[in-house]
């Protein structure tokens, strides 16, 4: 906390310059999945939202995913952020991420940071600071691969840890999760592009064998079916 804080009050305060004279209030939201998943014995809608109100350098950011089976929301997450650009490529964001589901409910406070890699890979790394000393770590990796004018190929990286155990919502220390997904977008336009493609999760160490105890997969391999809207 001694190196973290001192470089957290540097990023809020260094000066970055928005590209003109010009800088109007903008909003954005972003379905960046809309879809189904048939992972052979169990079907799930899943969604992954994100809007932003603000200027070139200050904005409010929401983020919202989960997940519904059989009817029922088995996952929900939400985030509130305030997002600063640190440099034209990245941004810090700091703010709350509420879990309502699985129960119990979990609340923890944010720091990210997001932004566009060497190479053009969407990045976003997330910390996560939990209750009782609760601390978890993801990071998303995402990139764009243009196939034509209208095709493009993304694949998807995400990894979740954390550095306890939390056998009430099944989490385990150490690794909890990774992610891999291939998905075909066709752009009718820039803001309508359904697409389809494959999903691999698979859980390791604690948190795997809080699931077997459960009854619960460990590995889930699904084709997915979405639709990707931005306003």
């Amino acid at each position: 906390m001694k190196i973290i804080t001192p470089l957290l009050i540097m990023a809020l305060v260094a000066p970055v310059y928005a590209g003109s004279k010009d800088d109007p209030l903008l909003t954005s939201i972003t379905f960046d999945a809309l879809e189904w998943r048939d992972a052979g014995s169990e079907e799930s809608l899943n969604w992954d939202v994100e809007a932003w109100i603000g200027k070139d350098l200050h904005k409010l950011w929401m983020k919202a995913e989960g997940e519904r089976e059989q009817g029922v929301t088995t996952e929900t997450e939400w985030q509130l952020l305030y997002n600063r650009a640190v440099t034209p490529f990245w941004d810090l964001q700091l703010g709350f991420r509420f879990d309502a589901k699985p129960e119990p409910s979990r609340d923890w406070l944010v720091l990210g940071l997001q932004g566009v890699a060497p190479y053009f890979v969407e990045t976003e790394a997330s910390l996560f600071i939990g209750e009782g000393g609760q601390t978890g770590l993801r990071l998303n990796l995402e990139y764009e691969l243009l196939m034509t004018q209208r095709w493009v190929l993304v694949p998807e990286f995400e990894l979740n840890a954390h550095t306890r155990n939390d056998r009430q919502t099944h989490t385990g220390s150490g690794l909890s999760e990774l992610e891999l997904g291939l998905r075909l977008h066709y752009e009718i336009s820039r803001e309508v592009a359904p697409y389809v493609g494959v999903s691999w999760a698979k859980q390791y160490g604690n948190t795997a064998d809080f699931s077997r105890a459960a009854g619960e997969e460990t590995q889930d391999n699904a084709v997915v079916l979405g639709l990707k809207l931005t306003f």
